[in-house]
């Protein structure tokens, strides 16, 4: 089977990427408004880009209106957002978080997740995930350049809080106690419990 992707809509060519990119790490991102309303979404076009500085990349997709959403604005006016990693635990109101709500309606309320301020940012950080990275805005990108569909966010990580009870006896994360949640295609998601090791050569 081949893909010509220059002639997929772009609905198809999403449909494709996501269920074949897989598993994606999930950033559950926190912000806050100008006018003081705490947001909170998830967003799987996620991923680590560097450790000097430590940045963090999150594509932030417009509505279907072509509409920017609130993760984004706040970021923008802010410069700031924390980045929550989502245990299998928290699943659930991962998901709940991803619906669309009208502007400015929190997402902490709306579904009834519990934050805790942050200490670096303004933006709350949610109670009980297993690793949350507060950030500050690095650089703002649209994409493509002519006609952009999304933003990408480099965040810039200024402090990380990790649970004590996803570390091993050396301090380190340990995947099986670390129990994140990955997202496949579809409606389909992994946990990070079944692992296997390979040293380089």
């Amino acid at each position: 089977m081949q893909l010509d992707f220059t002639t997929l809509s772009p609905l198809e060519a999403y449909r494709w990427l996501a269920s074949s990119v897989t598993p994606r790490p999930i950033a559950w991102v926190s912000t806050r408004s100008a006018s003081g309303r705490d947001n909170l979404a998830p967003f799987s076009f996620f991923q680590v880009i560097s450790d000097e500085p430590p940045t963090l990349m999150v594509n932030v997709g417009s509505r279907d209106d072509g509409s920017l959403k609130d993760t984004l604005r706040n970021a923008q006016d802010s410069g700031e957002l924390v980045i929550q990693l989502v245990s299998h635990a928290q699943a659930e109101a991962m998901n709940a978080s991803a619906a669309v709500l009208a502007h400015g309606v929190s997402e902490f309320e709306h579904c009834a997740i519990a934050g805790v301020p942050a200490e670096r940012v303004s933006a709350l950080r949610v109670s009980g995930a297993p690793v949350v990275f507060e950030c500050r805005v690095a650089q703002i990108q649209p994409y493509p350049a002519q006609q952009p569909n999304c933003h990408l966010i480099f965040a810039e990580v200024l402090l990380a809080h990790i649970d004590d009870a996803v570390l091993n006896e050396q301090g380190r994360l340990d995947p099986q106690r670390l129990d994140l949640v990955g997202r496949l295609g579809g409606s389909h998601y992994c946990r990070t419990t079944e692992t296997f090791a390979l040293l380089r050569p």
